[in-house]
């Protein structure tokens, strides 16, 4: 069974079409790129798949489970990191985490047993105390990260997961990512870093204009190429960088 099977997903702002028909399948214990261009519909089909933006048509099953049709029981088998994350930043770090597990009815023993360790390993234990509001950008999404792992999903849904995080943060986080994906777990990422997602990633799919240009494991798609050159093919859009002689004048 697919870890997340997307049926013919859309939405309409007005008068722009931003998801038009995505279907895909995401197999279970992969992990999940997601890559296109700004604007390509990445982020509305994800919070689509994930129950915090109602499609206009389509379906979205995580483990079987329809996530409009019994969206409670859905949403307990996954983990989402969405874009521009908005926190309760009057916080702490450790506050915050804590709260995400309870407001998800876990018992408060195995909450406050599991808080350390994911403040630990995200690099965290120090400013376990500082408000949120106070954080870089950076630990910022590691706490979110963190909030999203603490009930131990079977999915994760992460938008932009390195966007603003040092270097050092960024393996830690993979690390932990790559050991969850070993152990049964299934991660869907998108990015913009073609490098990054062609390293981690088994499958992916490239997105733009809201629809799929190509999806399946990393090498398919690549077909041969680098992903950052197939990724261009597809997607149209690299040119030649002629003019601009006056920038090579001073």
């Amino acid at each position: 069974m697919a870890a997340l099977s997307i049926r013919g997903l859309a939405k309409r702002f007005g008068e722009k079409i931003a998801v038009d028909g995505v279907s895909l399948e995401v197999p279970a214990g992969s992990f999940y790129g997601m890559v296109g261009p700004n604007g390509a519909g990445k982020t509305t089909t994800l919070s689509m798949a994930t129950g915090l933006l109602r499609p206009d048509f389509g379906t979205a099953l995580i483990h079987g489970v329809d996530v409009w049709a019994r969206p409670l029981e859905a949403k307990r088998l996954m983990g989402v990191l969405p874009d521009g994350v908005r926190l309760f930043d009057r916080l702490t770090g450790e506050q915050l985490v804590t709260y995400s597990g309870l407001l998800r009815g876990m018992d408060r023993e195995v909450v406050g047993s599991r808080v350390p360790e994911l403040l630990a390993a995200l690099d965290l234990q120090a400013d376990a105390g500082t408000l949120v509001v106070d954080y870089s950008a950076g630990m910022t999404k590691k706490i979110a990260l963190a909030s999203a792992l603490i009930h131990a999903p079977r999915l994760l849904v992460l938008d932009e997961p390195f966007e603003s995080v040092d270097p050092v943060s960024a393996a830690n986080i993979r690390g932990i990512l790559e050991g969850y994906v070993a152990s049964g777990g299934t991660v869907i990422v998108s990015s913009h870093v073609m490098d990054l997602v062609q390293r981690m990633c088994s499958h992916v799919a490239v997105v733009a204009g809201g629809r799929v240009l190509a999806a399946g494991s990393v090498d398919e798609v690549r077909d041969g190429s680098t992903l950052e050159e197939r990724f261009v093919q597809l997607v149209g859009g690299g040119h030649r960088t002629e003019g601009l002689e006056w920038l090579r004048t001073f």
